[in-house]
């Protein structure tokens, strides 16, 4: 914490540096530019990678919402609290949808 070498106020943050408010007294007149970072939303949520682990997952035979084939692998997880059911992802062999069923 900064005070004023005429005043003595405390110096305030600005984004030009810090200022004194009582008599516009200015020290470290650096600026600093803020990048902003936009992050693309994903909508599709994915638990595994595409490829991940299909060799090992059960499959089950249940028709894809999106391609009709009548195969898939699944899984299960604890989405939500642990006294609420778990929920079974599954993924399509042939076109790699996923969807979730929550049991």
């Amino acid at each position: 914490m900064k005070f004023c070498p005429n005043c003595e106020v405390r110096l305030t943050k600005t984004d030009t540096g810090l200022r004194c408010t009582k008599c516009d007294y200015t020290e470290g007149g650096t600026t600093t530019t803020k990048q902003v970072k936009e992050e693309k939303e994903v909508s599709e949520f994915n638990v595994l990678e595409e490829s991940d682990g299909q060799e090992t997952l059960p499959t089950i035979k249940i028709d894809c919402e999106k391609c009709g084939h009548d195969q898939a692998v699944w899984w299960m997880l604890q989405t939500r609290s642990a006294d609420e059911p778990t929920t079974q992802f599954y993924r399509c062999i042939k076109c790699n949808f996923t969807w979730r069923n929550y049991a």
